[in-house]
């Protein structure tokens, strides 16, 4: 029996529904890394510097070990819209199987830390304060990556109000435990960058705990955790066939941003102090279509999973509307308000305020054309990763980052002496590749591997 087909206002409320707490969830997690930062600055400016670095070295590992988080959402999606609740349980299962094989590996990159960062060139005391926060921040990668793969499950069920509340529950435990561990407040100890570190891995432990415990009494008939030991060959291949791509695809998006960062570097303190405040600017918005693409690829794994071509396509329309709009409310705001936006970073009192504003002021007018194409290609690649397409997405996104970001950054900062404008102008072609190789391959190849039944609601 077909169901009657789905407006373009029905898709709007569906996935406003389904991607507004996602977003949510993605700002109050960014909440936590600007929690971090704000307090070791008032700490001081070697404690922000050394967990600034472990913090870029922490990412780095959990962006690759992500993939497979991610690659359970979709997965999920597809097995919840078949009404198979046994293949829920096996791709979650393994989904965490996977995830605590991956940190368990790692663990020594950040036991070794210290060493590993005076090996690439760092400063000995910024070494040494990195090393002894990976040394205790490192054990919560093992939390946040489980975390990260129940949060894909819920959300899948379109469970995300709970993904939600506890990352906002995250960032108030972690607030809390930053103000009484790095500067000694309430009669706790003052331990600086150790307090940092210990306050990151309770944190990740509260939503560890916090989502084990929802999943358990929520939704009992998937029974996780019963027999969580036994091994799924077959499924843990899945998992990995799809994760892998995954997180090499954030690795690459996240060294583009690295690089970026090291080549603002070479102009010296001010640019670099620019184009952190405009990064903070461009994470927090980039959040929004962060969400959306999340809503995009449950919204697309379900319409793969009962083959349902014309739903998916008019759904991947209005994703992409609505993440168009939000790009062009952010434009308007960087070209309109740029120095009350970045005044929110600085003190009125700096002597450095004039020469920030100034430059910043061009980073976020080039900015504003950034939020298009990475916008494009974030939901893009939430459209693919719906329709369990992710190994040549991966290739088109590492090459648009590091065949055509990257050189062309250089070529316009460097050789054509543009500075910090031509190093963010690299960035937007970069972005603006991978944006639109990958909708051309959405549009061309993953809509056409879903089948042809009539739309339904």
């Amino acid at each position: 029996m077909t169901t009657q087909a789905m407006t373009y206002g029905g898709h709007v409320r569906a996935i406003s529904k389904l991607g507004l707490p996602l977003i949510g969830g993605h700002l109050a997690q960014f909440a936590i890394g600007l929690t971090d930062t704000v307090m070791l600055g008032w700490y001081g400016v070697e404690a922000l510097a050394a967990v600034t670095l472990a913090g870029s070295y922490f990412f780095v590992f959990f962006l690759m070990g992500s993939g497979f988080g991610w690659a359970v959402m979709p997965m999920v999606a597809a097995a919840e819209a078949k009404g198979d609740q046994t293949s829920i349980r096996r791709a979650t299962r393994m989904g965490l199987w996977l995830s605590l094989a991956f940190a368990t590996l790692v663990m020594p990159v950040f036991w070794w830390s210290e060493s590993i960062l005076l090996a690439l060139g760092q400063g000995a005391d910024v070494a040494a304060r990195a090393g002894q926060y990976l040394r205790i921040g490192g054990w919560g990668i093992i939390p946040a990556l489980l975390v990260m793969v129940l949060k894909s499950y819920l959300a899948a069920l379109e469970r995300t109000q709970i993904v939600l509340w506890i990352t906002v529950a995250a960032a108030v435990v972690n607030a809390i435990v930053n103000y009484a561990l790095i500067f000694g407040n309430w009669g706790a100890p003052e331990l600086g960058v150790v307090g940092a570190a210990i306050a990151t891995v309770a944190t990740q432990l509260v939503s560890l705990g916090a989502v084990i415990f929802y999943a358990v009494r929520s939704l009992p008939e998937h029974s996780l955790f019963q027999r969580f030991w036994r091994p799924d060959w077959e499924m843990l291949g899945s998992v990995f066939r799809l994760g892998v791509p995954i997180g090499l695809t954030n690795l690459s998006e996240v060294s583009l941003f690295a690089a970026s960062t090291m080549m603002m570097g070479w102009f010296g303190t001010i640019p670099l102090a620019a184009h952190g405040i405009t990064l903070q600017l461009t994470s927090a918005t980039f959040m929004v279509h962060v969400g959306l693409s999340n809503a995009a690829t449950i919204r697309a794994g379900n319409a793969f999973g009962r083959r349902d071509r014309a739903h998916m396509g008019k759904g991947a329309i209005v994703v992409t509307m609505m993440s168009l709009v939000t790009a062009a409310l952010t434009i308007f705001c960087f070209l309109v308000w740029p120095e009350p936006l970045l005044s929110l970073f600085m003190d009125n009192a700096d002597p450095d305020r004039p020469e920030i504003l100034r430059i910043g002021a061009g980073l976020l007018a080039v900015a504003a054309l950034f939020q298009l194409v990475d916008g494009a290609q974030v939901i893009a690649l939430g459209l693919l990763r719906g329709v369990q397409d992710t190994a040549v997405p991966m290739v088109i996104a590492a090459l648009s980052y590091w065949a055509v970001g990257i050189p062309v950054s250089y070529l316009m900062g460097f050789v054509w002496e543009w500075q910090g404008v031509g190093v963010w102008l690299g960035l937007v072609c970069g972005l603006a590749c991978a944006g639109i190789l990958l909708m051309w391959r959405f549009w061309t190849v993953g809509l056409s591997k879903v089948g042809t039944q009539p739309e339904a609601a």
